[in-house]
C-alpha cells in the first residue's frame, strides 16, 4: 500500500472522533511494556483492528490498541504494542502511527523496547537510556524516508545529529537517580529480526559500538525526527546476548516477556517522573486547539 498524506489525516480524524482527549505526547510500548498503559487515567481504548488502514500487531506481549488519557497531568496517546518490519509490513507502514501522531499535533515521543544486552556490564532486568542508535535497517536500504518526501512533515534530508533529545535524557537521569534506579546509557542497534542474532553478529555489533540490540525503534525515531518531534528512548534489557557459540543458552521470546515483569515497574517510575517534569499543558476547549 502506497501511503499518502490524506491516509494519515483520515486515521487522525477517526481517532479524534473517538476521544475527548487532546494528546500532546505519544508513547510506543515494546514487548511486555504494556502495564505502563494501565496507569492512564480516564482512558479511551481504540483497538488497532477498528481503525481502517492502521497496521495490526500480531506479536505476543503487544496488546494492539491505542490508549488515550491522562498520565501525571499530561495528555498522552499510547501505543500499547507496536508493529514490526518482520511481520511483513513495509517500513513505511511500520512507522505510519508516528505520522498519525504528527498530524494529531503531538510534539514529543517516548519509545520503549525490549533489547538484548551487548554491553557486558548489563544484566537482564536493567534499563538503558538510548543516547544514539545504529539503524542497520536504514543503512542497508530500508529507511522509512525512502520514496517521495512528505514536505508537510519535514525536509528531504533531515539532520540526525541528536536523534534523542538531550533535555529529556537529563530528566530521565535525574528521575532514575532520585528513585534509586540503575539507568545504563548506550547505543541501540536495530536489526530486522525475527531471528535472534548469531554470536558472530553480536561480535560485529559490539565492534561498531552497540550496547544493546533489538528489532524496532530506530525507524520510528527517524520518522519522529523528520517531523520535528522530541524523542526519549529507553530499552529494557530482557536478556544478555552471547558472543560465542553455545549449545545450552537459547534466547526465546518467552524470556523477553518474563524479564519485562522486572523491567516494567522501573520503566513506569522513570516515564511518569519525566512526564511530571514537563511543562503544564494549556487549557483546551473540546474541538479547539
Amino acid at each position: 500500500m502506497t501511503l499518502k498524506y490524506n491516509t494519515f489525516q483520515s486515521i487522525a480524524d477517526i481517532i479524534r472522533h473517538q476521544t475527548n482527549h487532546h494528546p500532546t505526547i505519544g508513547m510506543i510500548l515494546g514487548s511486555g511494556m504494556g502495564p505502563l498503559a494501565d496507569e492512564i487515567e480516564s482512558p479511551t481504548f481504540i483497538p488497532y483492528n477498528t481503525i481502517p488502514d492502521f497496521p495490526k500487531s500480531h506479536v505476543k506481549g503487544h496488546e494492539g490498541r491505542l490508549v488515550i488519557g491522562k498520565l501525571q497531568g499530561k495528555t498522552v496517546l499510547v501505543m500499547q504494542g507496536r508493529v514490526h518490519f518482520y511481520e511483513g509490513y513495509s517500513i513505511q507502514t511500520v512507522t505510519m502511527p508516528v505520522r498519525v501522531m504528527q498530524v494529531l499535533g503531538l510534539k514529543t515521543l517516548i519509545v520503549t523496547n525490549a533489547a538484548g544486552g551487548i554491553n557486558t556490564s548489563f544484566r537482564a532486568g536493567d534499563l538503558m537510556l538510548i543516547t544514539d542508535h545504529i539503524n542497520i535497517l536504514g543503512m542497508t536500504g530500508t529507511n522509512p524516508l525512502i520514496g517521495p518526501n512528505f514536505a508537510e512533515f519535514g525536509t528531504r534530508f533531515p539532520d540526525m545529529t541528536s536523534p534523542y533529545n538531550l533535555e529529556l535524557q537529563q530528566k530521565a537521569r535525574q528521575v532514575a537517580k532520585e528513585a534509586g534506579i540503575k539507568l545504563h546509557e548506550g547505543v541501540y542497534a536495530c536489526l530486522s529480526g525475527p531471528s535472534f542474532e548469531t554470536p558472530a553478529e553480536i561480535r560485529f555489533l559490539k565492534t561498531i559500538g552497540a550496547d544493546a540490540v533489538g528489532m524496532s525503534t530506530a525507524p520510528e525515531v527517524v520518522v519522529a525526527r523528520h517531523g520535528g518531534m522530541k524523542v526519549l528512548g529507553i530499552s529494557g534489557i530482557s536478556n544478555v546476548v552471547v558472543s560465542q557459540p553455545t549449545e545450552v543458552s537459547a534466547t526465546t521470546h518467552e524470556e523477553v516477556l518474563e524479564a519485562s515483569k522486572v523491567i516494567a515497574p522501573k520503566l513506569i517510575t522513570i516515564v511518569k517522573g519525566v512526564l511530571g517534569q514537563l511543562p503544564t499543558e494549556p487549557n483546551r476547549i473540546d474541538g479547539l486547539a
